[in-house]
């Protein structure tokens, strides 16, 4: 009697124990539990190196808070960061970033932080000038390139002695020639489809906002011949005097403006 009343279970018994054995059989083991935080980095850093970045984020997570308060904490935050960019999260790259130079304003590597932003927001946007689109690029944010700019910009002026600081700079010049080569594209796409006005208003940005870069001759081409194009004959002269002066020896002169039209993403 006493056997068959212990296998006599109540069913709410047994409802519990299927809810719950579940959940048993689902406990994360951490194969990091016993590991020096030395240990950690190490295996974070053999992950990066052969690019299992998704592998290493979380070890370096790991190493955050097993190392708070040290140099290692802070290298895994730009690790972290670095791994992040590598595995295409460009947006969690930034925020990290952001908060390492927040919580560190005084770190040796702030330097290199900077660098980074800029690295990350650099092949963000600038990516689209490897090969043309069919996309309208008027349509296109240039936000990323700008924050790219800024992130360079503060490097090379609070750190101009920085060994990141030469190709931070040449980043720059690239930035901005690419920006105003984007502006001259929109002219041009205004200019094709017979939008003079647009195309002008597009190219004296270019000419304001950035000077002696490659682009500047196409936007003075693209202006003087949609004023030529409106009639305005006055404003076309005075557009071709600055082209004239600034560019003698133009092939917009010469050969006229489509004839020599370049593709969008060559910047000289």
């Amino acid at each position: 009697m006493l056997r068959a009343k212990l296998s006599v279970v109540p069913a709410w018994v047994t409802v519990a124990l299927i809810v719950l054995l579940p959940g048993c059989s689902t406990t994360t083991v951490d194969n990091t539990a016993g590991w020096s935080p030395n240990k950690i980095y190490a295996e974070a850093s053999d992950e990066i190196s052969s690019g299992g970045y998704d592998k290493a984020i979380p070890l370096l997570e790991k190493l955050e808070g097993r190392a708070a308060g040290t140099p290692l904490a802070q290298q895994a935050q730009l690790d972290k960061a670095y791994a992040y960019f590598k595995s295409g999260e460009k947006a969690q790259a930034i925020t990290t970033l952001d908060r390492f130079m927040k919580l560190h304003p005084a770190s040796p590597a702030l330097d290199y932080a900077m660098y980074l932003k800029g690295i990350v927001n650099f092949n963000d946007n600038l990516g689209f000038l490897s090969s043309y689109t069919q996309q309208d690029l008027s349509e296109r944010d240039q936000k990323a390139a700008k924050e790219s700019f800024e992130a360079f910009n503060e490097l090379v002026t609070r750190f101009p002695d920085s060994k990141y600081a030469p190709d931070a700079r040449q980043r720059m010049t690239y930035i901005v020639n690419s920006l105003a080569q984007y502006e001259v594209h929109v002219a041009r796409f205004y200019y094709s489809r017979g939008a003079y006005v647009a195309a002008i208003n597009r190219a004296q940005i270019a000419l304001a906002e950035y000077s002696n870069v490659p682009a500047v001759e196409e936007a003075l081409a693209i202006i003087v011949n949609s004023y030529n194009a409106l009639g305005m004959v006055q404003l076309r002269d005075d557009a071709r005097r600055v082209l004239e002066k600034n560019y003698p020896s133009s092939e917009y002169l010469t050969q006229g403006f489509k004839s020599v039209s370049r593709p969008w993403w060559k910047l000289w």
